[in-house]
């Protein structure tokens, strides 16, 4: 897909190239966010450096897991940059052990902030912070954990944050932790078809599979 068609990484990239550029980016799940951020920070890693130099919070596990995937695919050609979601649910000492050599972790925050307490994780070297979903992780009750992670960050980094909203929380994130941000806005394209009706239906993630059979049966 041609840059083109997603606006938030014709908008995004140009600014994230420039490391001195702090970045506000309201865009939606979906517009192609992951590639507007993950390839101008893998452009900024420095393969023969084997110490932290990037990290990417996300709200939830999966999506920690999902990013991870999507920089190794933008990452595949680059030889030597090693990539490491960190998340809770998963033994820590097994992250542990593969926080050797990694220049780039994609993590929740509570499980970051383990690796802070434990000093597995060190701060030195990190020149970029990205803050994905960052409305969410609010919504989570994320918000000491991300201040007191952005406040372990050498000064002279580039923090990029991304929301789909842009409450008073986050204007004061941005306040106190970015340098005269740059604010981008990415509309998503309509999606829906005005003919169709949607409906959603709020089931217990173990239900889900069954839920669904029992609509297709039905309809």
């Amino acid at each position: 897909m041609a840059v083109s068609d997603m606006p938030v990484q014709a908008k995004v990239i140009p600014h994230l190239l420039n490391e001195d550029n702090d970045v506000v980016a309201l865009a939606q799940t979906g517009t192609g966010k992951t590639a507007a951020f993950g390839i101008p920070l893998l452009m900024n890693i420095d393969p023969d450096e084997k110490h932290l130099q990037a990290i990417v919070l996300c709200p939830t596990r999966e999506l920690a897991i999902q990013a991870s995937e999507e920089f190794r695919n933008f990452a595949k050609y680059m030889h030597n940059v090693k990539i490491l979601p960190v998340y809770g649910g998963q033994d820590i000492s097994r992250q542990i052990r593969a926080l050797k050599g990694t220049q780039v972790i994609i993590g929740t925050p509570g499980r970051v902030m383990d690796h802070m307490r434990r000093k597995t994780i060190k701060m030195d070297h990190v020149h970029t912070v990205i803050l994905d979903e960052a409305d969410e992780m609010l919504n989570m009750g994320f918000r000491e954990d991300m201040e007191t992670i952005l406040s372990k960050v050498p000064e002279e980094r580039q923090t990029i944050l991304f929301s789909a909203t842009m409450p008073k929380p986050i204007l004061e994130i941005t306040k106190k932790f970015q340098k005269d941000a740059e604010i981008v806005k990415v509309v998503k394209k309509e999606l829906t078809v005005p003919n169709i009706d949607q409906f959603y239906y709020e089931v217990r993630p173990r239900k889900k599979e069954e839920v669904l059979c029992r609509l297709l049966d039905i309809y």
